[in-house]
């Protein structure tokens, strides 16, 4: 059972030290999303399961704070809503429960951040999809692979396939993410 647990813990080191080939990506995603923010718009984050959870949390950071108390910045997951998400999957399709959300509150200069470990999650490919048609520039973080690198105005693209693995990644991404636009957006 130690052994698991080391190379666990071994696997997930070796996964944030391959993080330094992404920089430039996470950099990218920064600076869109502050560019965003400073221009009155918001950040929108989606995804399924435990990144639909991942997207609560990072959209928490930004309304209410990540390191320092300072005003409140516009983040809002759309996988909180339960009646907004049982009336589209029952009455549409779950495919469509982010991409009708995005259609109704997206606004040009707005950034829509989906989370997939696969890439290839069809309701966040759909959100994609219609964040193209509103003006609303896109991030995707994922894992290896998947359609999702093609549709995106930016990927994040953890080097893995082992979902732990990714989401352990996501989180310290979304995490730098927000200490980036804290310091950005409220400096002092």
């Amino acid at each position: 059972m130690e052994e698991q647990i080391r190379n666990v813990i071994k696997n997930s080191i070796e996964l944030h030290e391959n993080l330094y080939g992404i920089t430039d990506k996470i950099a990218a995603a920064a600076k869109m999303m502050n560019q965003c923010i400073t221009a009155g718009g918001k950040i929108m984050f989606a995804g399924n399961g435990g990144s639909a959870a991942d997207a609560q949390h990072l959209a928490a950071e930004l309304v209410n704070r990540f390191l320092k108390q300072r005003k409140p910045l516009p983040g809002l997951a759309l996988s909180t809503d339960t009646s907004i998400l049982t009336a589209i999957g029952n009455d549409f399709s779950f495919d469509e429960v982010f991409s009708k959300q995005v259609e109704a509150l997206g606004r040009q200069g707005d950034v829509f951040l989906g989370i997939s470990t696969s890439g290839n999650s069809a309701n966040i490919i759909s959100a994609f999809e219609a964040a193209g048609r509103s003006g609303v520039s896109t991030i995707a973080l994922t894992g290896a692979g998947g359609r999702m690198a093609d549709m995106a105005d930016c990927i994040i693209a953890v080097p893995s396939s082992i979902t732990p693995r990714i989401q352990e990644a996501h989180i310290l991404i979304g995490h730098i993410l927000c200490e980036i636009i804290e310091e950005v957006q409220c400096p002092m």
